[in-house]
């Protein structure tokens, strides 16, 4: 019999995440014969999975048998617009202050699933520069914000990060399997501060650092971005010291955050 790997993706979790996201992509709700073909379930699974998200609230099913979006996660959404908006007001004063410093491109972004999604970004003054939008999304293991947070995350959480997603290789850099990507989150962990080396696009490298709360648990990350040819190995260390400290203040100002003074670039 052929053994389990180690890290194989979380069957149920990641086809009823699966489930969700076709739902909320649809132009037109789908039904049960529409859902079970696109996630590829036959449809006595989907139908578990469908009621049972519909049982919690997070679904619901019209008079047509169609399935839209529940009120349980339309008030999570409505939280974390919410809660983003308070945490980019918080952090604009202080992302410019890093944007002077650094004149690279300057982003905050949380972790959303398995994404990092942008909330805020100013733009390098440079002509050769990283162009970022607010509401962009990336897969956070190819990101230096999603390291940054994947690495303070609690171990239980980060596992289920880990098994959940199908890793791949975006560029020749990117760190494509849980076994490369562990070593990487201990040094993050050690030294403060995480690195997209090419991983995500080729030609641009990012320095990230992580925003933590009142727990010691990360709830943003903020990074600087731009060119390999003036963001060199060698400009990173002079790059971290500015990001972390950024990343500190921002924690300082949140509801219940403070300095997170254990993080030091060595």
């Amino acid at each position: 019999m052929k053994r389990r790997r180690k890290w194989q993706p979380v069957g149920v979790l990641s086809k009823t995440l699966r489930l969700l996201e076709i739902i909320k992509d649809a132009r037109v709700p789908p039904n049960l014969t529409e859902l079970s073909r696109r996630a590829g379930l036959n449809k006595s699974t989907a139908l578990r999975f469908l009621a049972h998200l519909e049982a919690e609230g997070y679904l619901r099913r019209d008079e047509h048998g169609r399935y839209h979006l529940g009120p349980r996660l339309l008030e999570l959404s409505q939280a974390a617009a919410t809660s983003q908006a308070h945490l980019r007001e918080v952090a604009r004063p202080l992302l410019w202050d890093l944007w002077r410093e650094t004149q690279e491109t300057v982003n905050l972004g949380v972790l959303e699933g398995f994404e990092i999604a942008y909330v805020d970004c100013l733009e390098s003054p440079h002509d050769l520069r990283l162009v970022t939008n607010i509401s962009m999304r990336a897969v956070y293991y190819r990101t230096a914000l999603g390291k940054a947070i994947a690495a303070f995350l609690p171990q239980h959480q980060l596992r289920v990060l880990l098994e959940s997603v199908e890793f791949q290789a975006f560029t020749p850099h990117t760190l494509a399997s849980p076994e490369a990507l562990l070593p990487e989150l201990e040094r993050i962990r050690r030294d403060g501060y995480a690195v997209d080396n090419e991983e995500s696009v080729p030609g641009i490298r990012c320095v990230a650092a992580p925003v933590l709360d009142a727990e010691n648990l990360p709830a943003a990350a903020v990074s600087v971005s731009g060119p390999t040819v003036r963001i060199t190995p060698d400009a990173v260390g002079g790059l971290a010291p500015a990001v972390i400290r950024a990343a500190q203040r921002i924690s300082r100002q949140l509801p219940v955050g403070r300095a997170v003074s254990e993080i030091r670039p060595q």
